[in-house]
């Protein structure tokens, strides 16, 4: 590995340090930069962050000065940027941090583009670019988009994660949720692609209770009052207690992620590294990351997971760990950045990523 210890480095988004997807993936870079010897710090314009900037808050009316990105980035020899200037959520923000980075290094971290959603799919000028930024997807879908639409090169970084199961938190969870018999554990928030539905009725189908872990956003909370209303099936909501998401997977007996459409989709592999079956929507990363190998069920087809629940197989949960620890492990991601920052090239096919062996592959090396 290229020696990077002494770099200072600042990872920006609107919110930092929460549950959504953008804060977990960026707790892994910061973790893995971390690893390499890069002097890492935080910034948001919400949410938990070494740094808070006023303006740069999703919500926020007036983006951020000049002056106050100034006094929290000026002294970092790099910047990733998650999403800010991905998803033009909040135009203003965007902008003015694009224009404060413009001739300076920054890895621009895409999570999310304008095309994947209905709202935005009519901005053809985003994202932006600059000949000093490097671009990064988290999927090779969004790689090939970007290139196509914006003439934009970039290289697909995989998400890496940290976590082991804890079967010790199972018992004193279910206790707390009050539960018996199988639980179907819905680990996303609630708005319309993420088909709440589908999970609600795959417990029903099972048997079982369903326990939906995030909020309602995007103005979905009335629809969900009225699925909830309509279904006889029981529900649970959010983490009690403070409890950790490892302690939802250890109490839950099937996960269950129906989306229809996912930047990433962590629940893929946060069950197989807590050793649960997950039931998968056919939403577009999600065939992505199934050619890696991994047995998943069909949310829609309840038969075959009532025959693993009356004879769980141990065996697809060693197949699925080995290959999510394999491919999206914290070590395989530590791997990748430290390619990434020395600018040596890159692919993800065929486990070559670490080898940069990219040979029969159309993975950009930019």
């Amino acid at each position: 590995m290229t020696e990077h210890r002494g770099r200072r480095a600042a990872i920006l988004s609107y919110r930092l340090g929460m549950a959504d997807g953008v804060s977990v993936a960026a707790a892994q870079w910061a973790a893995a930069l971390r690893r390499l010897g890069v002097r890492v710090r935080t910034v948001a314009g919400d949410g938990q962050a070494d740094v808070l900037v006023r303006g740069l808050a999703l919500g926020a009316r007036r983006p951020p000065t000049r002056r106050r990105l100034a006094a929290a980035l000026d002294d970092c020899d790099l910047v990733v940027v998650d999403n800010v200037c991905s998803l033009p959520m909040n135009p203003s923000v965007g902008e003015a941090v694009a224009a404060y980075l413009a001739g300076r290094p920054a890895v621009l971290r895409h999570h999310d583009l304008p095309w994947e959603r209905e709202q935005y799919a009519g901005i053809a000028a985003w994202p932006p670019d600059d000949p000093s930024w490097r671009h990064v997807t988290i999927n090779e879908q969004a790689r090939r988009a970007l290139a196509r639409r914006r003439g934009i090169s970039a290289t697909t970084v995989y998400h890496g994660f940290d976590e082991r199961p804890r079967p010790e938190l199972r018992d004193r969870t279910r206790a707390l949720m009050k539960v018996r018999g199988p639980l179907v554990l819905q680990p996303t928030r609630a708005i319309a692609r993420k088909n709440v539905e589908v999970g609600l009725d795959l417990a029903g189908e099972l048997g079982g209770t369903y326990w939906l872990t995030g909020p309602s956003e995007d103005g979905f909370a009335p629809t969900l009052d009225r699925i909830l209303e309509a279904s006889h099936v029981p529900v649970r909501r959010g983490l009690p207690g403070g409890l950790p998401m490892a302690a939802a997977y250890a109490a839950c007996d099937i996960v269950v992620l129906p989306s229809s459409w996912e930047g990433f989709g962590l629940p893929l592999v946060e069950s197989a590294l807590h050793r649960r079956p997950i039931a998968v929507g056919a939403f577009p990363v999600a065939r992505e990351l199934a050619s890696f190998g991994f047995r998943w069920f069909t949310p829609t087809e309840p038969e075959p997971l009532r025959r693993w629940l009356a004879e769980p197989d141990p065996t697809l949960l060693d197949h699925n760990e080995e290959l999510a620890r394999r491919h999206f492990g914290a070590d395989a991601l530590v791997r990748r950045l430290d390619l990434l920052l020395s600018g040596a090239p890159m692919c993800h096919h065929a486990g070559a990523a670490e080898e940069g062996d990219v040979s029969g592959c159309d993975c950009s090396i930019a």
